[in-house]
């Protein structure tokens, strides 16, 4: 039943494919390259090409990731702009799948923030805004799909959430879990030894109502006993100016810091899943922020004028720091469950400088963490092997099936394990690196690869090519004479 058949090769790409992504019916999916184009692709028997969009009259040097909507009547796709080489600068655009028109476009920075759907019709992209040499402000943004609107009162943007950013890090890859959907069964073999690993999850939604002074006088006698040692030498050990700043600016954000917000109907609500980080600008914490059903609509004040002045960023409910630089998330199809693509760091590695990030194992660790528990429930899966340094380390997609989970790697292979039993039980071999991996929602016995080698694989369980290959038993014509003869 694991997908491990080569059944068709496609090579309409130019260029590296960069992910794949599924409609929810199975019965199309899309793929991003390098070639500036987002590709549609009908899933029968043999894949076939729908339509092709080229995003370069809009000024995009490629596309990067795709993702359908609910319903599989819109497809969102994200790309990046050309430019500078050191630009974070992208763009969402939303594309009819009735008609193949290009609904609307919304700005995206940085560009690997990607975009994701909250609604059918809503989406979430990012906004970056530098306060200092290493610090800045993450803002999400939900969107509306339809931009065409015909009353100037009626909402296309709304800002969700405003998120603090220390020492040079940045929000990237969100995406969006669905609380409603965490009634199943337990993964098997979950490990209990909290021991197991470096991982830690904090949760950041304690209860705060037995503070003794007002967090903003904190804030200030903090700041005056910070700067008078600073200015008088007293500063043990001597601060470096990228120290100080971030030292400044989390003493800043905790008078002007909102908490969470807490909801009895917590299966109703979501959360937004995100990379982050605290100490260098590598991608090395999990952020999780709960969106609550008041917060899942464009209506409501617009661009955050119903906050107070005082709540100037928002908290996040939980952090997981993997101790590694994160190269890839993907949710098991009932949300429950996080699996994440980590490079470790090594062990008791020490930032000093948040623009020099500690090297990185060239062995990936694919970790799993439950959302309804907050805890990580295995052993990390091993295989797969990634090459590229810490400083130009790019994403390797995964994804999730009931019974498999798949990566793609640097070493010209895709992987499928077990997920219960965290067996490797397959390699896919392409010819240059494996970017995107991805199972049919509706038959995981189908998995697509994309790769550097400007192809897209398809592959099918040995059960299924049987099956499909089995001779059709065809019925013995009627002949009036053979019957009389009887």
């Amino acid at each position: 039943m694991v997908p491990c058949v080569e059944v068709q090769t496609l090579r309409e790409h130019t260029d590296q494919v960069l992910h794949l992504s599924f409609s929810h019916s199975g019965y199309q999916f899309a793929s991003c390259s390098k070639d500036c184009t987002v590709k549609i692709w009908n899933n029968d028997l043999t894949i076939s090409l729908l339509h092709s969009a080229d995003m370069r009259p809009y000024n995009w040097s490629y596309t990067q990731f795709s993702q359908f909507n609910q319903d599989d009547s819109l497809l969102l796709a994200s790309g990046v702009f050309l430019g500078p080489h050191n630009s974070s600068s992208g763009e969402i655009a939303v594309i009819s799948l009735d008609t193949f028109a290009l609904l609307s476009r919304v700005r995206n920075k940085p560009y690997d923030v990607f975009g994701c759907w909250l609604t059918e019709t809503s989406l979430i992209s990012g906004n970056l805004h530098r306060i200092g040499d290493i610090t800045s402000c993450s803002v999400l943004w939900l969107n509306n799909a339809f931009q065409d609107v015909e009353s100037e009162n009626v909402n296309v943007v709304k800002r969700l959430f405003k998120i603090q950013n220390l020492n040079a890090s940045t929000i990237r890859t969100v995406m969006v879990a669905d609380c409603s959907r965490f009634d199943s069964p337990d993964l098997l073999l979950d490990a209990g030894d909290s021991a197991m690993s470096p991982c830690r999850v904090f949760d950041l939604g304690g209860d705060s109502s037995d503070e003794v002074e007002p967090a903003s006088a904190r804030t200030k006698e903090g700041l005056r006993r910070l700067l008078d040692s600073v200015l008088d030498g007293r500063a043990q050990p001597q601060l470096s100016e990228r120290a100080l700043e971030t030292r400044v600016a989390e003493l800043l954000a905790q008078g002007h810091t909102k908490p969470p917000e807490r909801s009895a109907a917590s299966a109703r609500n979501k959360y937004l899943i995100f990379t982050t980080g605290c100490l260098t600008y590598s991608p090395h914490q999990i952020g999780i922020k709960q969106i609550l059903p008041h917060q899942m609509t464009t209506a409501g004040p617009v661009l955050g004028e119903g906050r107070g002045s005082d709540a100037f960023f928002d908290a996040l409910d939980h952090v997981i720091d993997v101790h590694g630089h994160i190269i890839g998330m993907g949710l098991s199809p009932d949300n429950r469950y996080l699996y994440v693509n980590s490079r470790a760091w090594p062990s008791g590695s020490v930032v000093a400088d948040p623009m020099q990030p500690p090297p990185i194992a060239e062995e990936i660790d694919l970790l799993v963490f439950d959302l309804k528990t907050m805890r990580e429930v295995k052993r990390a899966l091993r295989a797969h092997r990634a090459y590229t340094p810490n400083d130009e380390c790019f994403f390797i997609f995964l994804d999730v099936s009931r019974d498999f989970v798949a990566s793609g790697a640097e070493d010209r292979h895709g992987y499928i394990w077990d997920r219960h039993y965290n067996i490797c039980l397959a390699k896919l071999r392409h010819e240059d690196v494996v970017n995107s991996v991805a199972f049919s929602p509706q038959e995981q016995e189908l998995l697509l690869t994309a790769s550097d080698d400007a192809t897209i694989k398809a592959w099918r369980s040995p059960r299924t090519v049987r099956i499909l290959q089995a001779p059709r038993l065809r019925p013995r014509p009627f002949s009036w004479f053979a019957s009389q003869r009887r």
